[in-house]
């Protein structure tokens, strides 16, 4: 029984450090309060723009929440002036209220506040059917703003969630579905099954792209996480190192479809005999099985601000790396010889061994390290040019 409680009370107090329930408590709190403020400060009864702007305000990020008040805010008072024009003009008819509606979603794309464009038209609606359009008005852009000021102040006082653990876990998990990709393609079907299967390891491999996909917006968000934390101190290379990191799984990915489509046309072309000779067969498998291997520990590595491990992980990176290349080279002594005996489909023999190439290539400790400090020189090069232009006008004006 003491047991069942103390493990309870640790997934309780595990689940409360996640990000999804730290994020609901922030977004609860702050339009709990912007509904207690407007009511004191607004003539409306029930000032329900105040929390619902908070909510929408509240993001999972700080620089997000920075963001987004500016166009939520922007949005209202847009609609707001609108619809003042309009009542001043026409009124409210089914056909005035068609341009109110038109105006409003051209003059939102106009101002840029992105996906808050129907936030405007609403606005302007809101506003344009009441008989006092003055004190509705006031009263929406003051609740709006209620709502965006303690949305801000939540996030201030509130240090938001950072989003690097669940986005190192997708990296993790995008890695073990390649290791087990480069798994499959080792082992050797036989009989009339062979270019099914070769053609399902294809289809697998291009389910990667969206596999990818999800992970990119995984990292921006905690890449967004990153900005303006306080919690963080050295965001920005937390935020390179596991973008080129996810760069480089990408181009893997990429050359592993490639690969996928080399064995399945030569599995088409062979369709009776085998792939490759025993000793080919035995070489490629080992290949392909270190290769998988040095994925999962480049993942490792890359993620390391978040498993602490990454001394251990490059040691292993580097092991598995040294250990494919020895049978790459051993595989390219094999596929040359059996060219020359056989060359009918030496193009398709080459580009396997190039693609593998490639993969083994992109996944070096030396490659990271260069594509890391390329990154770094481009941010630095960035804020020096940005510097000079906000320095420019000052001095211009001296």
């Amino acid at each position: 029984m003491p047991e069942t409680i103390t493990s309870l009370a640790t997934r309780v107090a595990r689940r409360r450090r996640e990000p999804v329930a730290v994020q609901a408590l922030r977004s609860t709190a702050a339009a709990v309060i912007s509904y207690v403020v407007a009511l004191r400060l607004s003539s409306e009864p029930l000032p329900l723009t105040a929390p619902l702007t908070a909510l929408l305000v509240v993001q999972v990020t700080l620089y997000s929440t920075l963001t987004t008040s500016i166009r939520r805010v922007n949005s209202v008072v847009v609609g707001v002036l609108i619809a003042i024009g309009f009542s001043a003009l026409v009124g409210l008819t089914w056909w005035s209220l068609g341009l109110l509606i038109l105006a409003s979603l051209v003059v939102g794309h106009l101002v840029r506040v992105d996906e808050f464009v129907p936030e405007v038209a609403i606005s302007a609606m809101l506003v344009l059917g009441v008989t006092q359009v003055t004190d509705t008005a006031w009263d929406r852009v003051l609740e709006t703003i209620i709502g965006a000021v303690v949305g801000l102040l939540v996030n201030l006082l509130l240090a938001p969630p950072v989003w690097v653990g669940p986005a190192g876990e997708a990296i993790t998990d995008l890695a073990r579905r390649m290791s087990r990709l480069l798994d499959h393609l080792g082992e050797e079907p036989s009989g009339p099954a062979r270019v099914e299967q070769a053609a399902a390891r294809l289809h697998e491999a291009r389910r990667l792209d969206n596999d990818i996909a999800q992970v990119d917006a995984a990292l921006r968000q905690a890449e967004d996480s990153l900005r303006l934390n306080p919690r963080v101190k050295e965001g920005l290379l937390f935020r390179l190192v596991l973008r080129t990191g996810l760069d480089t799984l990408e181009i893997c990915a990429v050359v592993l479809r490639v690969a996928c489509r080399t064995l399945t046309d030569l599995a088409r072309a062979r369709p009776d005999g085998p792939l490759f000779e025993p000793a080919t067969a035995t070489a490629l498998r080992e290949v392909l099985r270190h290769t998988a291997v040095a994925v999962e520990s480049f993942a490792q590595l890359i993620t390391a601000q978040v498993s602490a491990n990454a001394e251990e992980a490059e040691a292993r990176l580097t092991g598995e790396l040294a250990v494919a290349r020895a049978h790459r080279d051993r595989l390219a002594v094999l596929l040359l010889a059996a060219a020359r005996e056989d060359p009918v489909h030496w193009q398709l023999s080459g580009a396997l061994l190039t693609e593998i190439d490639r993969v083994l290539d992109e996944l070096g400790v030396d490659k990271r390290s260069q594509r890391l400090l390329e990154e770094l020189d481009q941010h630095t090069r960035t804020r020096r040019r940005r510097w000079k232009t906000l320095k420019r006008p000052r001095q211009d004006a001296e």
